[in-house]
């Protein structure tokens, strides 16, 4: 046991000392030096109290990976899409590298400990999705945030537009008082909207950005109310309610599907835990579902069919509303 701890903290160490030197350490080299030029011209204080904002097409700090990105669209487009929407202070280029690192940190882990190739290129996209999954994990948190602050940013506004503020003024308001993640997008709506761009287009970038049907439906509102006319304060009141009840609803079904979602979670990770625990108890036992060919056809029929069967529980206890 005390080899295979020491193993996993050598492995554990090459990756992450290589995550530093490759990504992080770059990343930092190539800000420095954009502060320092900065600090040469308009003073080091003065470029110190400069928030440097990352270009839209800017994918990584690191040359090579920028220009292997920009030409990959099709893989980096929907990879800044959710970057963007998961808030994180990440680029995509660190992303990508951190998900290479981990499935060579993966297919080194399973060589060392069953010494099959074979074995090890099959779970090191494994390996590899396990930063893509955290990212959509924080993505999807944000978003249920936003869902929760977006009722009271509309009323925000609608009580704006009955003390007599212009709307622009609700989105100054909403993005002053409310916290982020919807204060952060009022406020990149507002800006954008005091440097030029039109009012609708900025709430479209939004409903873009934002991909919640709250959100839509709130632009689509105010887009039609600039338009045709009518009492925008009374619409966003009304809008607000109807989200209120919305959200009660949705909390209303994952009460009633608790139960589901819990039992779910159990038969997913029951086959996985009773192998580690098996490891530990009987590691000859287990030593033959690697070492023998046919313990590894089982191994790879028994994963194939759990996999599935975590798909379908999920199918069945995701219950749209």
């Amino acid at each position: 046991m005390v080899i295979v701890a020491f193993t996993f903290i050598v492995v554990l160490g090459i990756v992450l000392g290589a995550y530093f030197a490759l990504v992080v350490r770059q990343e930092s080299f190539e800000r420095s030096k954009l502060l320092s030029r900065l600090g040469s011209k308009t003073g080091t204080a003065s470029a110190k109290s400069v928030q440097l904002e990352r270009p839209k097409d800017r994918l990584s700090n690191v040359r090579a990976v920028q220009a292997m990105l920009s030409r990959a669209t099709g893989v980096s487009g929907p990879l800044e899409r959710l970057v963007t929407q998961s808030g994180l202070k990440i680029t995509v280029g660190t992303l990508v590298m951190a998900s290479i690192l981990a499935a060579v940190a993966g297919y080194a882990l399973v060589k060392w400990f069953t010494y099959y190739t074979y074995l090890g290129l099959a779970a090191a996209p494994l390996f590899g999705m396990i930063p893509y999954l955290i990212v959509r994990y924080a993505r999807n948190k944000r978003l249920e945030l936003f869902e929760e602050q977006f009722p009271e940013a509309i009323a925000l506004i609608a009580r704006a537009l009955r003390a007599g503020h212009a709307f622009p003024t609700g989105l100054q308001m909403v993005g002053d008082e409310i916290p982020a993640p919807v204060g952060a997008e009022f406020k990149l709506v507002y800006d954008r909207q005091s440097f030029g761009m039109p009012i609708s287009d900025a709430l479209k970038s939004m409903a873009e950005r934002v991909p919640v049907l709250d959100a839509r439906f709130f632009v689509t509102a105010v887009l039609t109310q600039r338009e045709t006319g009518g009492n925008l304060s009374e619409v966003l009141d009304n809008l607000a309610s109807v989200i209120r009840e919305r959200f009660k609803v949705k909390r209303q079904v994952r009460v009633v599907t608790a139960h589901g979602r819990i039992t779910g979670w159990i038969l997913a990770a029951l086959p996985p835990a009773l192998a580690v625990i098996l490891c530990f108890v009987s590691p000859d036992h287990m030593k033959t579902m690697v070492t023998d060919p046919l313990g590894i056809k089982m191994l790879a029929i028994g994963g194939t069919m759990q996999a599935l069967g975590t798909i379908i529980i999920r199918k069945l206890v995701n219950i749209r509303y």
